[in-house]
């Protein structure tokens, strides 16, 4: 069975008044059902506005953006909004509510009684990984990571079937980022949201994405494929340019080594590797121990060599 498209763009463009070059000209592509999305590109691409107009903060000026089948301007707007999460950079949360009004803020505009709210919002902390004692905090009592966490919970709230991220991560350091990166991917894996993700960085977007939307300035269509086949094959030379000169390293830590052909075992003496290791985690393996080759609990071997293979 073939999937579901959830999202469509079809011939979409917008031109800001007083601009005489459109922020994203022609863009057409399709988004999945329980897909992430991610968009990236330089500057100036019009991921943003991409995102913002299948939400209707942005008006598109021409083409037709549909959302599960329906054409989003055939709905009001707050009601095409109440069932789309939204997500941003810095977060976004109510100063003056905490942290369970925040979180409740959608169910209670959708006229959910006090009782039902309450209990989605236990869910809710427990589902993003916060204790229960921070719902009566205020976002300025919060951490980065606690606030965004939050943010995030808030767009589940009324449980939408789409989620928009706006570079939901960028204002968190590296550690809480990668942090963050692994819980929606867990996150991910139990609710199959379908997901559209805006980022500037590219190994986010080879973390999360399940497919890679690369555009060029104009909201240009440069690219659209899985992490490993726009690693893997940029389609251009701004492609590979974007995507940088370590193109071949990142493709390892998207492939398994069970998922490759394996050389014959090995005496003993050697390390071990699992087979569900990644070959970026299998190469740190080889070059930590200083061996050429390692065996693949007793199913095989996998050599420097090999591994130099996949480096495309």
């Amino acid at each position: 069975m073939l999937p579901f498209t959830v999202i469509r763009l079809d011939h979409v463009s917008k031109t800001f008044p007083g601009s005489s070059a459109p922020a994203v000209g022609d863009l057409s592509f399709e988004i999945a059902e329980g897909e992430v999305a991610c968009l990236v590109g330089p500057s100036g691409c019009g991921k943003t506005t991409t995102l913002r107009m299948i939400n209707r903060l942005i008006e598109p000026t021409s083409g037709t953006i549909t959302v599960a089948g329906r054409d989003i301007t055939s709905v009001p707007a707050h009601e095409l909004r109440r069932g789309i999460g939204y997500v941003i950079q810095q977060v976004g949360l109510f100063a003056h509510r905490t942290v369970a009004d925040n979180i409740a803020t959608v169910p209670k505009l959708l006229g959910w009684d006090k009782a039902r709210a309450h209990r989605r919002t236990e869910e809710l902390l427990d589902l993003v990984g916060l204790d229960q004692s921070l719902k009566d905090r205020y976002p300025s009592e919060l951490s980065g990571g606690q606030q965004q966490r939050v943010g995030v919970a808030r767009a589940l709230a009324a449980d939408p079937p789409v989620l928009l991220m706006d570079e939901p991560f960028g204002a968190v350091d590296p550690i809480v980022r990668l942090r963050l990166q692994d819980e929606l991917k867990a996150l991910q894996a139990r609710l199959r949201k379908t997901i559209v993700f805006v980022t500037h960085d590219i190994d986010e977007a080879v973390r999360l994405g399940d497919r890679v939307v690369v555009l060029n300035v104009g909201g240009v269509l440069e690219q659209i494929a899985s992490p490993a086949d726009l690693l893997g094959a940029p389609s251009n030379e701004f492609v590979a340019r974007f995507v940088g000169s370590e193109r071949g390293i990142r493709r390892l830590s998207l492939i398994n080594v069970k998922d490759i052909e394996l050389d014959e075992p090995l005496g003993d003496g050697q390390p071990t590797i699992s087979p569900d290791a990644t070959l970026l985690d299998a190469l740190q393996t080889l070059l930590r121990s200083g061996k050429h080759a390692a065996n693949v609990d007793g199913s095989g071997s996998l050599s420097l060599e090999r591994i130099a293979r996949e480096v495309k």
